[in-house]
């Protein structure tokens, strides 16, 4: 159980163990030395010791107290308005274009042909409903190894992004 008093030079009020009555210490605030006045079941209005229930100054049975915001059933207007853009500024921000080329040459790995696969996999990756164009095209590069010309193919997507 506590004490509870106050420091007879600060009239700063303190708490300690009722194991602490009787013995002499320094006010944390002051520094004055304090008798710690003996524990005693009556309450004394001139403010003299009282036992404090040890549950009630618990950690545990302190009550928290949560702030809340008010709540409004309209949401308020803002003062500060952004201005609206400019119908040219959003016709340029509205769709976002972005392009894709996969060549043949590209998805050929040790002899094996992957270039459906690769295809298939991005279109899947983007969307079919982001398409808005696929296109073929055709073009010439040099074999390494033969130092030929070689023709060659490619796909070209052009999809929202």
């Amino acid at each position: 159980m506590d004490i509870n008093f106050k420091c007879r030079h600060c009239e700063q009020d303190l708490s300690i163990d009722a194991s602490g009555a009787g013995s002499e210490i320094q006010c944390p605030a002051c520094g004055g030395t304090i008798l710690i006045p003996s524990a005693n079941t009556n309450d004394d209005p001139s403010g003299g010791p009282k036992i404090v229930n040890p549950i009630s100054t618990s950690a545990g049975a302190k009550e928290v107290k949560h702030f809340v915001v008010p709540q409004r059933e309209k949401t308020e207007e803002t003062l500060i308005a952004k201005p609206l853009k400019s119908l040219e500024a959003a016709a340029h921000e509205a769709v976002i274009l972005r392009t894709k080329c996969i060549r043949h040459f590209d998805c050929v790995e040790v002899g094996k042909d992957h270039f459906d696969e690769v295809v298939t996999n991005f279109i899947n990756k983007v969307g079919e409903a982001n398409i808005v164009k696929i296109e073929t095209f055709n073009y010439s590069h040099r074999d390494l190894e033969t130092r030929d010309w070689v023709t060659d193919y490619g796909i070209f997507i052009l999809y929202r992004g």
